[in-house]
């Protein structure tokens, strides 16, 4: 399967979010601390999409870039044991949603997936979501974000350690 990319998300958002534009910068944005930089926002405003495998069911986790999903939290609100729930590899990544890491968004994925909001997000008026390349963004609010997705908005992350990286890869 090839990969999906910026225009999928556009023509996403044509639909579902008229009027916001995919940006594709001049630098990486794969990482949360690079996406923030490029944008010039707080890291906390950087939606990081994580694929999780849970019971073997994905699930897509939208984290705030400063925030490290907590994955006894989400034991705990899926009702299932710790031990049943991984990150995705790469390539299960690719295949689930059609995107590479780095440049997951939180929409327009290749296959329907259940999706989960961090509750720290709504601290931003403004959040910026990958779109589709690890050098592509877009401008969302919150209320949007969990409108467009049909997020289930949650408290299941932890502050990243000082110096830390923040976590997985977008």
């Amino acid at each position: 399967m090839s990969a999906r990319g910026p225009q999928d998300v556009q023509a996403f958002l044509d639909r579902y979010l008229p009027g916001t534009s995919v940006r594709i910068l001049d630098q990486s944005t794969a990482t949360a601390v690079e996406a923030a930089a490029a944008v010039g926002c707080p890291l906390g405003a950087i939606v990081k999409s994580l694929l999780f495998v849970a019971d073997e069911d994905p699930r897509l986790v939208l984290v705030a870039g400063d925030r490290k999903a907590d994955q006894r939290l989400l034991a705990a609100l899926w009702g299932i044991p710790r031990k049943r729930i991984r990150i995705a590899d790469p390539e299960t990544v690719l295949r689930v949603t059609g995107y590479e890491v780095g440049g997951v968004p939180p929409v327009a994925h290749a296959t329907p997936l259940e999706i989960w909001m961090d509750a720290s997000l709504a601290r931003y008026e403004t959040l910026w979501a990958a779109a589709g390349a690890r050098n592509a963004l877009f401008p969302i609010s919150f209320a949007d974000l969990a409108r467009i997705t049909g997020g289930q908005v949650a408290e299941f992350t932890v502050e990243a350690a000082p110096g830390e990286p923040s976590g997985e890869a977008r």
